[in-house]
């Protein structure tokens, strides 16, 4: 559980980082300007990519082996360039640099924000600290639902080998759809 709320504060302090651009105007910038869009997008579809090659590496070993789930895990997280969670993992870094690559997140923020601040307003901060405030407590309460169902998951999945692999390998597959939509998406 310690684990997944160090990612959850990465998603919230991404959140943070694009709300905060969005209330400066800044994000609104990759709405403007299709090729810093493309870089973002591209950017993010190729960590995407990367992770998902990664996770389908990391069930194919377990498809394959007869080690523990753990320790596949662990030696698949090392050959991708992650620390495992041995040698020091970094949920946050990692949920943080996925964050601020999504270019989705980006112009939601931009989109939601602006329909509901009226800069005719005389402290169009408040509307944006209190939308904000909204959204992150929405992020708390959704990403707490994953975090303890997927706690449970993850004490199945360390039991059942086949399991573990085909799950991996499933969310691995996700991923590589998720790159393949946010490389094909547009602005």
């Amino acid at each position: 559980m310690r684990t997944g709320y160090a990612a959850a504060a990465g998603v919230w302090t991404g959140d943070a980082v694009l709300m905060t651009l969005s209330a400066a105007g800044v994000a609104s910038l990759l709405q403007a300007n299709p090729t810093a869009f493309g870089v973002v997008k591209w950017v993010g579809a190729s960590y995407l990519l990367w992770l998902a090659i990664g996770m389908m590496r990391a069930a194919f070993g377990m498809w394959r082996s007869r080690r523990s789930v753990a320790e596949q895990i662990a030696d698949a997280a090392i050959e991708a360039g992650v620390d495992a969670k041995v040698k020091g993992e970094r949920p946050y870094r990692r949920a943080l640099v996925i964050s601020l690559l999504n270019p989705k997140a980006i112009l939601f923020f931009v989109a939601f924000f602006v329909q509901f601040v009226d800069p005719a307003y005389a402290h169009p901060a408040i509307s944006f600290l209190v939308l904000g405030s909204l959204a992150t407590v929405a992020s708390a309460a959704y990403l707490s639902m994953l975090i303890f169902a997927g706690t449970r998951l993850a004490a199945a999945f360390r039991r059942r080998k086949r399991l573990s692999a085909g799950a991996t390998s499933a969310v691995g597959a996700v991923f590589l759809g998720f790159a393949v939509k946010l490389a094909l998406a547009s602005a």
